[in-house]
């Protein structure tokens, strides 16, 4: 393994996760949540784990972030920011 992508790819993963988590916008948080989850199957696929990658990519990256995003839309806003 190349440690230099290792620790561009994981210094990624964590900046994107706690943009996630500082986000006030749920659609906001919805697509940087996806985001984190294409990060971590690039962080799966260096490390050589493809199988693990492949289903992170589709379930975490695809199936989740579309369900995330579909409630965001069904939801209606008390309040404005």
């Amino acid at each position: 393994m190349v440690w230099p992508i290792d620790l561009a790819v994981l210094t990624l993963v964590v900046m994107v996760a706690i943009g996630s988590l500082m986000v006030k916008d749920l659609l906001g948080a919805a697509i940087l949540f996806g985001a984190y989850s294409f990060m971590m199957c690039l962080l799966w696929t260096v490390m050589g784990a493809v199988d693990v990658a492949f289903t992170e990519a589709s379930v975490g990256a695809g199936v989740s972030t579309v369900f995330f995003v579909g409630a965001v839309f069904r939801t209606s806003r008390r309040t404005r920011d």
